[in-house]
């Protein structure tokens, strides 16, 4: 007669029925509810914090391309020697034909944009408020072209103007106190070149437009000045500082860095958003990976105690699985019954977990405003953490790997004692009975 297959009907009904059974019945021991809700909470709490560390890698990248070059080709400074003086002198890089250089990199493959810019820091100022600020002279096609800055819903004011004044961040607007329509003056230290030396340069510019790039250091401190009117404030009449590159696909922007090189010529340097903000997205890497080990001890501490309450219930089953074996079960049939008591342990508690989890991800939002607002504003600080908001975006892996990784702990705990079931004597076991 052949054996009945592994893991047959009989052995989840019998296991399924210790685990409904009533205590006093030797069922479900008060240990097998902690560890029930201990991987409910472990699991729960694992796809939160991936959901959130996601989010806000995902917010804090978009901010980056949102509002930044993928790529920027620049000239380096040389050196050269002046005989009149006998001193050696350092000439920045400009670029000169920043117009032909401009468009031979945007015929290079995959990249969608190539613009020259002009750079400089100033001292922003209305009234008795000052704020150290950079000037960034752009055209108002680039400018439209950028999602954060030409985002409607986060700006005041109307592009189109742009031309007749500037484009500041609301952090800025708000510590100069400044609104659309405004006067705010730029001061710079490099200006008109006199006989007696160079003299800082003061300029009022009207505000045209107040964006929001989502990012607290950008919205504090950027100004977008037109392209013309920056070379003539910064002094850079026919030239360029860099020519700003975007490519089709950012994550993968390095690709493009020995192209750019090659059509910059021997003086061309390039400087790519992972170069700008690398060390800090390998830091959320290294975090990330961290906060997965501590919350899968924490499921860990939480599968032992599925060991524990197993135990009991092995010990409160002995007359019931020496029965069992003097009817013919095998010790592999018993060693799956138990396995089967702790893997549905296991396997309830994750699914509660996920459940419990993908709500908390889905209101992240919500939970954090009522935490600022119960704390004053104090929960998150834009300052510190350099967005605004605390987003959670969830993901299929991290779901996987916050499953598998319950499952797979619930699962080996619960061997040990199902192993020390299926070796239990049937004779020691009935000899009192």
């Amino acid at each position: 007669m052949a054996s009945p297959r592994p893991f047959s009907r009989y052995e989840f009904m019998i296991a399924w029925r210790y685990l409904r059974a009533r205590r006093a019945e030797g069922g479900v021991s008060v240990m097998t509810w902690i560890s029930l809700i201990g991987i409910t909470l472990g699991v729960m709490a694992l796809i939160a914090t991936l959901a959130v560390r996601a989010g806000f890698r995902a917010e804090y990248v978009d901010t980056i391309l949102g509002a930044n070059a993928h790529s920027t080709v620049y000239y380096g400074p040389t050196t050269f020697y002046n005989e009149l003086t006998e001193e050696n002198y350092i000439n920045p890089g400009r670029i000169e034909d920043y117009d032909a250089l401009a468009a031979k990199i945007a015929q290079i493959p995959g990249v969608t944009r190539a613009t020259p810019v002009i750079r400089g820091q100033v001292m922003a100022s209305q009234g008795d408020a000052a704020n150290v600020a950079e000037v960034y002279g752009v055209t108002l096609d680039v400018l439209s072209s950028m999602e954060r800055i030409a985002d409607p819903e986060t700006s005041a004011g109307n592009l189109a103007d742009f031309d007749r004044g500037v484009a500041i961040g609301i952090g800025l607007a708000r510590e100069l106190g400044l609104m659309v329509g405004g006067k705010i003056q730029l001061t710079a230290p490099q200006g008109a070149k006199t006989p007696f030396g160079t003299t800082p340069r003061r300029e009022s510019y009207d505000v045209a437009y107040i964006f929001s790039a989502g990012r607290y250091d950008i919205d504090r401190t950027r100004i977008y000045m037109p392209m013309a009117e920056a070379q003539s404030f910064f002094n850079r009449e026919g030239v360029a500082d860099e020519i700003e590159v975007f490519v089709t696909d950012p994550e993968r922007v390095d690709d493009w860095t020995l192209p750019l090189l090659q059509a910059a010529g021997e003086r061309g340097q390039v400087w790519t958003w992972r170069d700008a903000s690398g060390d800090f997205l390998r830091a959320l890497d290294i975090e990330d990976n961290v906060m997965f080990l501590i919350l899968g001890i924490l499921v860990l501490i939480a599968s032992m105690n599925i060991t524990s309450g197993l135990i009991m219930l092995v010990k409160n089953k002995g007359r019931d699985i020496g029965i069992l074996r003097t009817m013919g079960l095998t010790e592999g049939a018993v060693l799956r019954v138990f396995f089967l008591c702790g893997a549905f342990t296991g396997v309830i508690g994750t699914i509660a977990g996920v459940v419990l989890g993908v709500i908390l991800s889905l209101n992240v939002e919500h939970i954090m405003a009522f935490l600022n607002w119960a704390s004053n504003g104090g929960a998150w600080n834009a300052s510190v953490r350099g967005i605004y908001e605390l987003p959670a975006k969830l993901r299929g892996i991290d779901i996987a790997k916050a499953v598998g990784l319950s499952l797979i702990l619930s699962f080996v705990v619960t061997i040990f004692p199902a192993r020390r079931a299926a070796r239990m004597n049937p004779v020691e076991a009935l000899r009192y009975e």
